[in-house]
């Protein structure tokens, strides 16, 4: 992901461009591993709340959740093993996206959360279910009811991520 100027925030354009490089990598013979990771100091900072809060206005709030619900399908339906290599923040729909790949490893300055709570909303993308069968009930709603972060030592304490390194690439390539 790369709009570090708007911490990559998943707009309807950055959904679409994932998706389609998941698909150029199903279709690759050579590709064995698909790595899903952002720029500078953020994995994802989650759904764009502008594009949220238009769509809930004009009534098709409906329609993002099932674009970014099909983003998750591509991730988990791809014959490749997908990473998630979180560099930074990783926040609401970007945290579900990361619960959707296979593995999960982290920058020692990752933080996890899934903020949507504190506004009244938390996202419809299926990471309310697999968060729990990663880290268990209690950690999970810890995460989803307090919208507090978390910092990438408790991810690993609590079962979230595997691994803590300061390069990923590499770590990625040794997995």
């Amino acid at each position: 992901m790369n709009r570090p100027r708007e911490r990559n925030r998943l707009s309807l354009e950055m959904i679409g461009g994932l998706i389609s490089e998941l698909e150029k990598a199903s279709d690759a013979d050579d590709v064995s591993h698909v790595m899903i990771t952002g720029t500078d100091d953020v994995f994802s900072s989650g759904a764009d709340i502008r594009l949220i809060n238009e769509m809930l206005e004009n009534g098709s709030a409906q329609e993002f959740a099932a674009i970014g619900r099909s983003l998750i399908e591509a991730i988990l339906s791809l014959d490749k093993i997908t990473i998630a290599a979180v560099n930074g923040l990783c926040y609401g729909g970007g945290l579900d996206l990361a619960l959707a790949c296979d593995r999960r490893i982290a920058a020692p300055n990752a933080a996890f959360c899934h903020p949507g709570v504190n506004r009244g909303f938390i996202t419809p993308w299926g990471g309310t279910q697999r968060l729990p069968r990663l880290t268990g009930e209690a950690a999970a709603l810890e995460l989803l009811l307090t919208g507090e972060p978390i910092n990438a030592e408790k991810a690993l304490r609590i079962g979230l991520i595997e691994l803590i390194t300061d390069d990923l690439t590499a770590a990625v390539s040794a997995l």
